[in-house]
């Protein structure tokens, strides 16, 4: 999802809790194992090697610019295989990312904007996939049949929007579009592996200045909510249906690896930190609290896959997942409004502090994951 170059105060606070502010060690003179630091400025994207042993490669990402920045490693054709996003100034955060032999690129991308400052990255040699363990073949396994159960809801609901739109059925479209949309971010971590399919479904405005036509569920809102016209929105709607349908062929082929699943947990509530408590997601409609739950529910749903393997080597941190879960669900729970969800104007400083907080306490434990995992 593209996001605002600036974050409010919140947003930066949900952040910086959960990344470590030192330098990380080099790896040794020759090393093709060890971590790799990366430093990134607003100008710069210094990776320390280019060239890495097929398997695990963990990147430590350090932001010396004055923008906030992402660090993103692709494949061919743009999939991504790994990514940090809102990494804030002065921070640095960690990236586990499993990459086969085979040529690759990394990228900073400050501002979180374009196509980022990009270098060649190789992955040489074999090594075991995770998934030779039966228990995290398992999980693979389990989240992808998760996917499959929802993208197989997320297509007819966005079917259903698009209808009421190209209806002219304003209250309809309006009360169909939190629903299409909680399926979707339910499934982001897998969405956004595939290109520019994400921003074209899922982005908003700010999609311009990277030469983007502004297209999706967010123009349509704006559609709905601001311009109060939904009168010239039938092909955009059309647009929209016909890159679900896309997002959903592709993602219930995809076969995630554990530390992807490791990686989408975090993902997901950083998208709840940078989006949906600072208001910025849905901006038109204010049903971010439904995003927000949906993201939850997708972060739980990617560390129950690996629960079993979580159980087996860190027993204590699943304890600790399980109550952060829960005081999550109950805190959320107070912000209900019949089937769906308080509107974001309807929160105020005190509610948005205390959902931030307990994501901090959330996001604390589910930063460990793809340690224990990568083991």
């Amino acid at each position: 999802m593209r996001k605002l170059p600036a974050l409010t105060a919140v947003a930066v606070l949900g952040l910086g809790l959960t990344a470590c502010t030192t330098d990380p060690e080099p790896a040794a003179p020759g090393d093709t194992t060890g971590p790799i630091a990366v430093k990134a400025t607003d100008t710069s994207c210094e990776v320390a090697r280019g060239e890495n042993a097929a398997g695990t490669v963990t990147f430590n990402i350090t932001n010396s610019g004055a923008k906030v920045t992402e660090f993103y490693v692709y494949a061919a054709g743009d999939r991504v295989m790994g990514e940090v996003e809102n990494i804030a100034p002065g921070l640095t955060r960690e990236l586990r990312v499993e990459l086969p032999a085979g040529t690759y690129e990394t990228a900073c991308k400050p501002g979180m904007i374009g196509k980022g400052i990009r270098g060649a990255f190789k992955a040489t040699g074999s090594a075991a996939p995770l998934t030779a363990d039966a228990k995290l073949a398992e999980a693979s396994a389990n989240y992808q049949r998760y996917i499959q159960s929802q993208t197989a809801a997320l297509l007819p609901k966005t079917e259903e929007f698009v209808a009421a739109v190209k209806a002219g059925d304003v209250a309809k479209a309006k009360a169909l579009f939190p629903i299409a949309r909680t399926y979707w971010e339910r499934i982001e971590p897998v969405a956004e592996i595939f290109g520019d399919l994400d921003p074209k479904i899922d982005g908003r405005a700010e999609v311009i200045e990277e030469g983007m036509a502004f297209t999706g569920f967010h123009r349509l809102e704006q559609d709905l909510w601001e311009k109060n016209d939904i009168g010239k929105s039938g092909p955009i709607a059309d647009q929209l249906l016909v890159d679900v349908k896309e997002i959903v062929a592709k993602a219930n082929a995809e076969k995630l690896s554990p530390l992807q699943l490791a990686n989408g947990a975090k993902e997901l509530l950083d998208e709840v930190a940078s989006g949906k408590i600072t208001g910025e997601e849905d901006r038109y409609s204010h049903t971010d609290l439904w995003d927000f739950a949906a993201n939850v529910e997708g972060s739980k749903a990617a560390v129950q896959a690996l629960r079993p393997t979580l159980e087996e080597r860190a027993p204590e941190l699943v304890a600790g997942l399980d109550a952060a879960f829960k005081t999550v669900d109950d805190t959320l729970a107070k912000h209900r409004d019949g089937d769906g969800w308080k509107l974001h104007t309807a929160l105020s400083q005190a509610d948005l502090k205390e959902l931030t907080d307990v994501i901090n306490a959330l996001a604390e434990p589910i930063s460990k994951i793809a340690a224990v995992i990568s083991k």
